[in-house]
């Protein structure tokens, strides 16, 4: 087996799989690519209180930085777990068995575990009843944008929006055939008029207005469909002045997203408090499917606490 058949091989039979485990793997690794294989008993644990030595959340985001991930692991970086000596020394007698390792590599490949580990994680909607609705949907956007930003040419944010639109859609007109896409297919780039066409108005769910946006809206005017953008804060004003500068600002609706989305939250559960968790739950359910029926990947989905 080569190298990464030996690691992948080691992480399966230990159960290498959780962010202590990680934290673990990635510490163990930088220390030997400081100081060398074979690791010494003495190198790995800490004297003064038996832990392993300088494993915690400082240190493992250094190493995560290193490899252009910002995103936190672990809290406490694995130190806390009392398995994390176990898992050191297994994982410190594996290294030990092959000193021929590139350790560079090797970290490399703990890395791109952790890149996975996050993508595997749904984002996650923190409902507050103390909070404003605008606030909680606008952290789950939050989210998509901020996992967008540590995998530069992913479209999360953009596919977050465009599905939460149509589960509201899809809940708001329950007697109508809403046609959901997944996010990959641009509706600019397709012959479709819109993400979302209902009655004679097509809908576009974007969180970023361009020009080529705006040259759709024109076409939908041209074939008799009002033209209607939603898109993120700050995205809006620059979609009117498109608009404007296409001269069809007076023929192109913009509304902002998270207005969009929680005025029906509040308009389905009558404007009752102890209604607007469940209808904010029906939406999530009715994204997951969507999701679920619409994309691969998983991580787009949205878990509720």
């Amino acid at each position: 087996m080569n190298q990464d058949q030996l690691l992948a091989d080691f992480a399966a039979k230990n159960g290498f799989s959780g962010k202590g485990h990680l934290c673990v793997a990635l510490h163990i690794t930088r220390l030997a690519r400081k100081k060398g294989l074979p690791i010494r008993e003495e190198d790995l644990l800490a004297r003064s209180n038996g832990q392993v030595a300088g494993l915690g959340r400082a240190a493992i985001q250094r190493i995560l930085a290193d490899h252009g991930i910002q995103r936190i692991l672990a809290e406490e970086g694995g130190r806390t777990s009392r398995g994390s000596i176990d898992y050191a020394q297994r994982f410190s007698a594996f290294l030990n068995a092959h000193l021929e390792f590139d350790l560079e590599s090797v970290e490399n490949w703990w890395a791109q575990r952790v890149r996975e580990f996050f993508e595997s994680r749904p984002f996650v909607l923190h409902f507050d009843p103390a909070k404003s609705l605008r606030f909680v949907v606008q952290d789950l956007l939050n989210q998509a944008t901020k996992r967008q930003q540590e995998h530069p040419g992913a479209t999360y944010a953009g596919t977050v929006l465009q599905h939460l639109i149509g589960a509201k859609l899809q809940i708001v007109l329950p007697d109508h055939k809403i046609e959901h896409h997944g996010a990959s297919v641009s509706d600019i780039a397709s012959s479709r008029p819109g993400d979302f066409v209902i009655a004679n108005t097509a809908i576009h769910a974007t969180t970023s207005p361009s020009k080529a946006l705006l040259r759709k809206c024109k076409a939908n005017l041209n074939a008799g469909l009002k033209p209607l953008i939603i898109t993120i804060a700050g995205a809006a004003v620059y979609a009117d002045t498109l608009a404007n500068g296409a001269g069809i600002a007076d023929r192109v609706d913009v509304f902002e997203a998270v207005q969009f989305i929680a005025g029906n939250l509040y308009e389905l559960s009558g404007f009752s408090t102890s209604e607007i968790r469940v209808k904010t739950a029906d939406l999530i359910e009715v994204y997951n499917r969507i999701v679920n029926e619409h994309e691969r990947d998983q991580s787009l989905l949205i878990s509720i606490l």
